[in-house]
């Protein structure tokens, strides 16, 4: 047994809980809010996020930050990214002894075009811990919570670090692998949540399988295309954190993203379908970060760029598609071997 805090208790936060808690170990389930912390622990429900899963009482759940930290061997950081740095200075603060640090957050920061681990490694102390894990895979929270079959990564630039988190995380219902390209695997976890975004505005439109399968299979071509000119594996996006988390992104209601993006469609606006949705979308986010990132490195991503002037600058969704489909005529696979070559290259 290992005392595991686990830092933010939307759905995902708790269903990795309940995953820690179900392997044997000592869990803490932090919260900022303490009226959170205290209804969970009178009704042994998370109502606002994973309402139909009952809570151990052996789970703490705190507000305290110094009470989910104390004797911990991991912290596993499951957070929207704009608490991520504000947190990790929380944890700076409290945390005296070296851990384990993993995150399960999927973004990139607009103003900086930081990954999750990059701004981590920023805002914490390096003597707390080695290098930082990514849990990242296809995995709703909801299937998670009740003992589906689920398969992730662990990612970490540490072998040691990784392998940590697989024992921690791992039972005959939660498999996980690990992987060394950490660039690779928050970029794909993070950049599918845009394409997630697109699926939902081609279903509410009333499109069927042939324009989903066109834009799943075309905006993973974005994603490894961006992801190889930053330096990461482009076989790591046909893995689990690539096409595994892209497909359960794009084709599932209980996606935010997706949600969103039907929303949208429908004509929704943005800040209304947020607000009713009342959980962060993190492919809105990371469309702004995208769409200026990809232009920074002169990188081609018309279906990202379509969904940031849907988004941010009311573009409307059937003239994009629109747009989109008579885009100049090119081979399919080229680039692929382009960007194949390419990596292959730089390791020799």
């Amino acid at each position: 047994m290992e005392k595991v805090a686990v830092l933010g208790a939307g759905s995902w936060g708790t269903a990795l809980a309940l995953v820690l808690h179900d392997n044997g170990h000592d869990v803490r389930l932090w919260t900022h809010l303490e009226a959170h912390a205290k209804e969970i622990n009178a009704t042994h429900h998370n109502h606002a996020y994973l309402n139909n899963v009952e809570i151990p009482s052996t789970i703490t759940v705190t507000s305290n930050l110094e009470t989910a930290l104390a004797d911990t061997t991991a912290v596993v950081f499951v957070l929207p990214t704009t608490a991520i740095r504000p947190v990790c200075q929380q944890v700076k603060a409290v945390l005296d002894h070296p851990v384990t640090i993993i995150h399960g957050t999927k973004g990139i920061e607009p103003e900086t075009f930081k990954r999750v681990s990059e701004m981590m490694e920023e805002e914490l102390s390096s003597d707390c811990f080695d290098e930082i894990v990514v849990l990242s895979g296809p995995s709703h929270a909801e299937e998670v919570s009740i003992k589906q079959p689920t398969t992730v990564s662990a990612s970490s630039l540490s072998e040691k670090s990784a392998s940590h988190a697989q024992q921690l995380f791992m039972n005959e219902r939660f498999r996980v692998y690990t992987n060394k390209d950490v660039l690779g695997v928050e970029l794909g976890g993070s950049l599918k949540n845009i394409i997630a975004l697109g699926a939902g505005i081609s279903d509410g439109l009333g499109y069927g399988d042939n324009a989903k399968a066109a834009l799943v299979t075309r905006g993973l071509a974005e994603i490894a295309r961006l992801g190889t000119a930053m330096g990461a594996d482009p076989l790591t996006f046909i893995g689990l954190t690539g096409i595994g988390d892209l497909i359960v992104t794009s084709t599932s209601q209980h996606s935010r993203n997706w949600r969103a993006g039907n929303l949208l469609a429908k004509g929704g606006s943005l800040d209304s379908i947020l607000t009713e949705m009342g959980m962060v979308v993190e492919g809105v986010r990371t469309a702004k970060a995208a769409y200026h990132l990809a232009k920074e490195k002169g990188i081609d991503m018309p279906i990202t760029s379509g969904i940031y002037h849907i988004l941010f600058e009311g573009a409307d969704p059937q003239a994009m598609v629109d747009q989109l489909m008579t885009r100049q005529r090119r081979p399919e696979t080229d680039e692929v071997h382009e960007m194949l070559k390419s990596y292959y290259l730089k390791q020799k």
